[in-house]
């Protein structure tokens, strides 16, 4: 299979130019690149279908370069985005990039003898050009009449209020100047990127044409949406980021576990390098018993396993890390099992995986503590005032409440007289353990030392 079909039955090609001339030119190994700007010191999972992209290249013999935006970093991208980024500072981009160049290299393979990836910076390129040298050898060859017709810039132009800055105005001219320097250092003669950046691909294959008299070539990927409209990777607390220590493991694992259901097979083929066949029979599985979320649990093994675990693309549906592992411990425990079925090795299983917050045991002598501020010190709630909303919403569930009070209705507890609702140190489970919930997402153990 060559790679343009095996995108195409991905759905991962939204636009191409001359997609026969390009399915020619991949007929043999060919060199491509995608760039990944800084914003942040991680990556987030909507950087993930380029990112794969590439990776899939390779996996068919082609040769992926990942760009670092260490230039482009520095003036933003203004695609798809309806107001001004905010400028980062040139040691807020050093820090990211270092960040970013780390989960580059986990996601492609830089050691393989045959077409190894390879990761530059375009500020090695773009940083010791004038401005008036660039002006002179880049920019006399963009018409501003073209430039003003590209979707991105015709958008923010028509926006009165917000306009768009001679800064990011000139975003498009650095992305064209990447294109034609790794065309003319690399022999690069493909770009990829979001649907978005297709103003930006077709800026460079012009500039190249012009510079070096030569053709290459652009491809886009779809931006990803949910089935009902919304932003993909998008949650109530935030973007779901591929740093552990921005959204823990088994996080990133419930993300994908809760993906919607006409949503499911669609991100088996974007995310996951499952076969046809492996795809399929979770298709049909996910047909007939949608209840036993099969597909869905095949899909948060396979990305946590790819993005946390080892460096492997051909990952089977049942393969998992030692990381997915735990998050995959963490999912069953907290969201499949009864309380009343916790085992005390079940709780020492959430202390290594899950989210866990170590009090002191003298908190619970006595008179104990009031849950609003237990629910404070746990991190679940910011204040006291919040922590007394929260449970006037009944959105709180004290897990050990079920073990010391069966037969007590727990919302009743919400909402006793004033919330004096002290926890005390015969309520804990096992001795030290106490469950917090609040709402279906977010939960903490609480470990008496």
């Amino acid at each position: 299979m060559s790679i343009l079909e095996e995108l195409k039955w991905r759905g991962l090609v939204a636009d191409c130019t001359d997609a026969a001339e390009l399915a020619k030119r991949l007929a043999s190994p060919t060199t491509l690149y995608c760039g990944f700007d800084p914003t942040a010191d991680s990556l987030h999972v909507g950087n993930l279908v380029p990112l794969l992209a590439l990776r899939r290249f390779q996996l068919l013999g082609h040769h992926p370069i990942a760009v670092a935006g260490g230039a482009t970093g520095m003036v933003g991208d203004p695609s798809g985005k309806t107001s001004e980024r905010r400028l980062l500072t040139p040691e807020v981009l050093a820090h990211n990039i270092s960040r970013v160049k780390e989960q580059l290299k986990r996601l492609l393979d830089f050691e393989t003898r045959t077409n190894p990836a390879r990761l530059v910076d375009n500020a090695s390129w773009t940083a010791n050009v004038s401005y008036l040298d660039f002006l002179r050898d880049i920019g006399k060859h963009f018409s501003v009449n073209q430039m003003v017709a590209k979707e991105s810039v015709r958008a923010r132009m028509e926006d009165r209020e917000v306009g768009i800055s001679y800064t990011e105005f000139s975003y498009m001219l650095l992305q064209a100047f990447d294109f034609y320097v790794l065309c003319r250092d690399h022999n690069c003669e493909l770009q990829i990127g979001g649907s978005d950046q297709w103003g930006n691909i077709t800026a460079g294959i012009d500039l190249t044409r012009k510079k070096l008299g030569k053709t290459v070539y652009g491809l886009t990927l779809p931006l990803i949406t949910n089935a009902d409209g919304t932003k993909f990777g998008k949650t109530e607390a935030g973007a779901i980021w591929l740093d552990p220590k921005r959204t823990k493991v088994e996080d990133f694992y419930q993300f994908w576990i809760r993906t919607d259901d006409n949503d499911v097979v669609r991100y088996l083929k974007y995310f996951t390098f499952l076969s046809r066949e492996e795809i399929f029979t979770l298709e049909k599985q996910h047909a007939e018993n949608p209840g036993a979320r099969i597909a869905h649990k095949a899909l948060a093994r396979a990305v946590t396993d790819l993005v946390h675990g080892p460096n492997s693309g051909n990952a089977t549906a049942n393969d998992v890390s030692v990381s997915t592992q735990g998050a995959l411990i963490v999912a069953e425990i907290i969201y499949q099992k009864n309380l009343r079925d916790f085992t005390e090795a079940d709780f020492e299983n959430l202390a290594k995986y899950g989210h866990c917050k170590e009090i002191d045991r003298s908190v619970f002598d006595g008179e104990g503590i009031h849950i609003a501020q237990l629910l404070v010190r746990a991190g679940l709630s910011q204040s006291v005032g919040q922590a007394r909303k929260d449970l006037h919403d009944g959105g709180i569930r004290v897990g050990s409440m079920y073990r010391t009070l069966p037969d007590q209705a727990l919302p009743a507890l919400n909402r006793v007289i004033n919330f004096v609702f002290p926890v005390k140190a015969d309520q804990l489970i096992y001795s030290r353990y106490l469950l917090l919930r609040k709402g279906k997402k977010h939960y903490v153990v609480v470990i008496a030392k």
